[in-house]
């Protein structure tokens, strides 16, 4: 137990700083950590955390006073300073912030970018919170970045809509001094998404006990669904006649048309006579309610678990599997484009990356190379790679 070294670590995680509590897995340190008032598991950091404060930092040397703690980096680091613009704010700025809040909606962004363009921009002028609005220039928006969104390891996707928000500002409140013209999105993340395979899918979906469960699963696979549309999906929008969803108001606005599989029938009928939901197709505990999105990432990582699946799967995956299996069986790039609901066919073409059916009919050089040397040594017996 002894020989077990804990190290403790800074991490901005959901908005606040963080101890990271890391270690080698020992079953006697996990049955310790538990104990630790405030600790939660991040499966994403793979780690346990507790909130940063010099009582947590007390209390796991307490608690874990058996083993070798390594408090170096923690020691190193200061701690983040948070802003709450809220009681930062002048009036006048928390007018102006309105105001733009106002404009924003009059433009008829979606609530959640209504939401998250204000509270960026929100954030940026809480931290200048003793600067005129007026005099905030593209120096003060770098060093904000610096020590905002370097030092709390923002994603890029976060930063880039942090310059997007800031961007529309400037076109509602042209009295700052920012140029737009130079306000600069960093380049995208270019990752490849996971995708299952259809033994795994379909894995997932029978070891899924609870009806209810199973269906979601089964309908945000087959359909290619975002959560949002599964979570928002009124039993309005399914006709099961034509074995067709309009998926209404999603991503961009935009309504469209997705097919039901045969497949899926059956369960679908199960389902809805067992359950007889009222207004969406998935509802809470009491009817009438949308279920939540936390509820349906929960139970597919537990079901994940029952299927002996080590990839990270959340629902997105089941659309980026859905899209990648519809392109090796075939499927023209532009009805999947149009099935998705992407606006962009670059968007579309990711799945290209990922589909293997043309990747397995390139052949390797080396196979090649084997090949030539087999067909022209024949008569000296097998030639291959192995020295075996």
């Amino acid at each position: 137990m002894q020989n077990t070294i804990i190290t403790l670590k800074p991490k901005y995680h959901h908005k606040e700083e963080q101890i990271l509590i890391c270690f080698p897995y020992d079953e006697a340190a996990i049955q310790l950590v538990r104990t630790i008032a405030g600790r939660k598991w991040s499966k994403s950091l793979q780690s346990w955390y507790v909130k940063r404060s010099s009582e947590s930092l007390e209390t796991i040397k307490k608690v874990l006073h058996k083993y070798i703690i390594d408090d170096s980096i923690l020691k190193n680091s200061t701690p983040i300073k948070t802003y709450h613009y809220s009681t930062l704010l002048t009036k006048d700025q928390k007018k102006i912030l309105n105001g733009f809040y106002k404009y924003l909606k009059g433009k008829r962004y979606s609530q959640s970018t209504l939401n998250t363009y204000t509270f960026l921009t929100a954030d940026f002028l809480a931290y200048y919170h003793k600067e005129e609005i007026n005099g905030l220039s593209n120096r003060h928006v770098e060093l904000y970045i610096e020590d905002i969104y370097i030092k709390r390891q923002y994603s890029i996707s976060k930063q880039r809509q942090f310059i997007s928000a800031l961007k529309l500002f400037k076109r509602y409140y042209p009295n700052i001094s920012i140029e737009e013209l130079l306000l600069v999105r960093p380049k995208r993340d270019k990752k490849l998404p996971t995708v299952l395979s259809l033994e795994e899918v379909i894995k997932i979906i029978s070891v899924t006990k609870n009806l209810k469960h199973r269906a979601i699963i089964a309908l945000i696979y087959s359909c290619g669904l975002r959560i949002s549309e599964l979570i928002n999906l009124e039993l309005s929008h399914i006709d099961i006649e034509r074995r067709q969803l309009t998926i209404k108001n999603a991503k961009g606005r935009k309504d469209r048309y997705v097919i039901i599989a045969d497949s899926f029938l059956p369960l679908l009928h199960n389902y809805l006579n067992t359950y007889k939901p009222k207004i969406y197709f998935a509802e809470g505990q009491k009817n009438e309610n949308k279920y939540s999105p936390e509820s349906i990432r929960a139970f597919l990582n537990k079901n994940c678990k029952l299927a002996q699946i080590k990839k990270r799967v959340t629902p997105h995956t089941l659309r980026h599997s859905y899209a990648t299996h519809l392109l090796e069986q075939g499927t023209d790039i532009r009805y999947i484009q149009a099935l998705l609901g992407h606006s962009k066919p670059e968007t579309t073409m990711i799945y290209t990356h990922v589909a293997k059916k043309d990747l397995l009919a390139i052949a390797s050089p080396l196979d090649h190379a084997v090949k030539q040397i087999m067909e022209t040594r024949k008569q000296q017996g097998k030639v291959g790679i192995s020295r075996t």
